[in-house]
């Protein structure tokens, strides 16, 4: 009896490492401010990124996709949610609590949302965050820390306690993929990159690489080289396990390009998570012909490299310019892949593209996608694109507005995707449809934060 029960057992812990290793894993590299045409698989001049360049060539390079805010904090809200992070009242980056308070923002993302890696927790992966977090700040000491999310295992920087540092996130991705593998569990892995976000912290032999270049286009060129050499570096562990085949690699930034709005002098600059750099005069992004940068809803905020890599299941060697897809379909979409179903009480904004990233249909929206930020009226010279508080895309119609809607523009992104051509005056009916829209939305949109999402020193603020 006693050999059967052993052989039993053995027998059912081996079907368990089976079923789990035909659950795919899923890493989700998101770089921070990486503009669209910072890859040299999409023609940049001097930028030399062989690591990205392969997951384009082995999957498909989605030319349309666009994140939920023209910042961070908003940006990544969606990712972990699958919701508009205006339902947040996350419309900004977090600060410190005055400022936090002053634009009527919570102090971090409420660990009681819905949450892209504990549903994926729940279902028996493992999983882990490293790299940047921002869905608070280290200047709030009280925020919850990332393991009260749904990870397994942390190391990260604008958060709550220790900061890890910003150049160790593969080494630590690395480890955990191994540790899964032994553990015969699938894995799911948010490697969120600090390139090429300011401070631009720099290592010579990085810089010996484009010593031909002037300063700032060198440091610019160096720190993304650094960055897709760390890519490669978890890229060559899955090959080294064998675990490429199983595993969705999906490369992405969350919002476009950092660039100072003025001419600005190169000079040091220290942040409080990350250390000493180079400030915004080495800002070097481009956005491939678009409109705006950080910080902006054209194209250029929010328009950001995509490319999925699933060798047998994403096709190879692939650009797909018409798959409209966002930030918000990140959660359905990892959900389906994994096999793991989503809430009856939950409800995304975003929808799964499995069938997009599979060519087994192109992206058809049958909701609209949503944008809200606050921003300046009238728009600045310097900052020309940095207007627009809400905007709204619709099928094939885009249409920007100011904060009380009295100047709007409407494009027609797939006869125009770079947003060149206004065509208000020529379709008044589709912006009227498109405003009734925005301001039913809006009334949806909570008027405040509310729940456990306030720092203790809200309170010495009086609000």
């Amino acid at each position: 009896m006693k050999t059967l029960a052993l052989l039993l057992l053995v027998v059912f812990s081996a079907s368990q490492n089976v079923f789990a290793a035909a659950k795919p894993n899923i890493v989700f590299i998101f770089a921070d401010d990486w503009g669209w045409g910072d890859l040299s698989c999409h023609g940049h001049p001097y930028v030399k990124t062989p690591n990205i360049d392969r997951l384009a060539k082995e999957g498909t390079d989605f030319h349309r996709f666009t994140v939920a805010s023209g910042v961070c904090s908003p940006s990544r809200t969606a990712v972990m949610t699958g919701h508009f992070p205006a339902r947040y009242n996350i419309d900004g980056h977090f600060a410190w609590v005055p400022s936090n308070a002053k634009r009527n923002m919570p102090d971090w993302l409420s660990p009681k949302a819905p949450l892209l890696p504990r549903l994926l927790q729940q279902s028996g992966y493992a999983t882990a965050h490293y790299g940047k977090w921002h869905l608070a700040n280290n200047m709030i000491p009280d925020s919850p820390l990332p393991s009260e999310y749904g990870y397994d295992e942390y190391g990260a920087f604008n958060c709550a306690g220790e900061q890890m540092p910003v150049h160790e996130d593969s080494e630590h991705a690395t480890a955990f993929i191994e540790k899964s593998h032994r553990a015969g569990k699938p894995f799911f892995i948010n490697l969120w990159l600090h390139e090429p976000h300011t401070p631009f912290h720099t290592v010579p032999k990085y810089r010996w690489r484009f010593r031909e270049l002037e300063e700032a286009d060198n440091i610019y060129a160096s720190v993304l080289s650094h960055a897709d050499d760390r890519i490669g570096e978890v890229l060559d562990t899955l090959d080294r396990l064998k675990l490429t085949e199983n595993t969705l690699v999906v490369f992405s930034s969350d919002n476009g390009p950092a660039r100072a709005g003025r001419p600005t002098e190169l000079a040091l600059m220290h942040d409080t998570a990350t250390g000493a750099g180079y400030g915004i005069g080495a800002a070097k992004g481009i956005t491939g012909g678009r409109n705006g940068y950080k910080g902006a809803l054209f194209e250029g905020g929010i328009g950001v490299p995509f490319i999925a890599r699933w060798p047998g299941k994403v096709a190879a060697d692939t650009i797909d310019k018409t798959s409209l897809m966002s930030a918000v379909d990140l959660l359905p979409t990892f959900c389906e892949v994994a096999g793991v179903k989503l809430p009856d009480d939950y409800s995304p904004d975003g929808l799964s593209q499995l069938a997009a990233f599979t060519g087994k249909g192109q992206s058809t929206r049958s909701k609209p996608l949503f944008w809200k930020m606050q921003s300046a009226w009238p728009a600045r010279s310097h900052q020309p694109y940095h207007w627009v508080s809400y905007a709204i895309v619709d099928q094939k119609w885009k249409l920007v507005a100011n904060k009380d809607s009295s100047y709007v523009e409407l494009f027609d992104l797939t006869a125009d995707p770079y947003e060149k051509a206004d065509l208000k005056k020529k379709k008044p009916e589709v912006v009227r449809e498109l405003l009734a829209k925005i301001a039913t939305w809006k009334e949806s949109l909570p008027a405040h934060p509310s729940g456990d999402v306030f720092s203790v020193e809200r309170k010495a603020l009086g609000k």
